[in-house]
């Protein structure tokens, strides 16, 4: 087990997946906070770095393209707070930081994994129901439809239209922008047989995004809805909306059994002297969360 406790968060491999808890310091952002703990199959990945600072350094995984419904839905445009793939890392524990990467890369060696495109997504998105509320409105879904709802500084001629109920079989594509400069962003959803002809502030099937401290989260519903859209390497004549699967109980069982021996390992490495105190109580309280 390769490990780093930092403010910032959480990263720990097992050979197998890359295991991201976001920190519970205050400046961790929003969307990190809201999406909570990820697991990153090994095969999702194409590569990790690290790079000093004189004052911190960062990690940063790379994923396969298709492999992430959020890198997917936001195109790369998330701001380095926001990204769940990096990790601000203290300069006392560079050499930690170094020793996670050289495992992830020899793992990745070892498994002969290829770095290119995938078909089909390898990590599950945002679980649900999601909802956020920026700018002119608020999204929700809940796996089945998006509700798309307007405020008081919504533009009249949109929030006349009311509120808007799409069901996932109406909905071919989702973008997501954020705001840069002058430039407002937005939430939009691309509807079937109707086509986008006005911009986000009078589109009854977008939220137009200002630039304030919660327009990230509209990103989570986006690769919400993303992750049970068609993938992008589907043929266009095979594009329907998949059946969602429901998760066995085995599955659970055999994810508390894992938690558990979490939560012995961490002990064992806290009495070896391996974890302080303090990262010995914050992978702790992490692994209790998900119990």
């Amino acid at each position: 087990m390769a490990e780093i406790i930092q403010k910032d968060g959480t990263w720990a491999f097992d050979g197998d997946a890359l295991r991201l808890t976001p920190g519970r310091d205050k400046n961790v952002s929003l969307l990190r906070r809201e999406l909570g703990e990820l697991v990153v199959p090994l095969g999702a990945l194409a590569g990790v770095s690290f790079e000093q600072g004189r004052r911190s350094g960062r990690l940063r995984l790379r994923l396969r393209d298709g492999a992430d419904p959020l890198t997917q839905a936001t195109g790369g445009r998330l701001a380095e707070a926001d990204d769940p793939y990096q990790l601000t890392v203290q300069c006392d524990r560079y050499g930690v930081a170094e020793y996670v990467a050289d495992e992830v890369r020899s793992a990745l060696l070892l498994d002969g994994a290829a770095p290119d495109p995938v078909t089909g997504y390898l990590l599950p998105g945002p679980a649900l129901p999601v909802s956020a509320s920026a700018g002119d409105g608020s999204a929700s879904f809940d796996g089945e439809r998006v509700r798309l709802e307007w405020n008081w500084k919504t533009e009249d001629a949109k929030a006349a239209v009311g509120p808007r109920t799409l069901s996932l079989a109406e909905i071919t594509g989702v973008e997501w922008q954020p705001a840069a400069g002058l430039e407002n962003g937005h939430l939009r959803l691309l509807v079937r047989g109707a086509p986008v002809t006005a911009p986000p502030k009078y589109d009854p099937n977008a939220v137009e995004l200002w630039g304030f401290k919660k327009d990230p989260l509209m990103a989570l519903v986006a690769a919400a809805v993303q992750a049970r859209l068609p993938h992008p390497a589907t043929p266009a004549d095979a594009r329907t909306v998949p059946p969602q699967r429901t998760r066995e109980p085995e599955a659970a069982e055999s994810d508390h059994d894992a938690l558990l021996r979490r939560l012995r390992e961490l002990g064992e490495l806290h009495r070896d002297g391996v974890l302080t105190d303090d990262e010995f109580t914050l992978a702790k309280q992490a692994v209790l969360k998900r119990l």
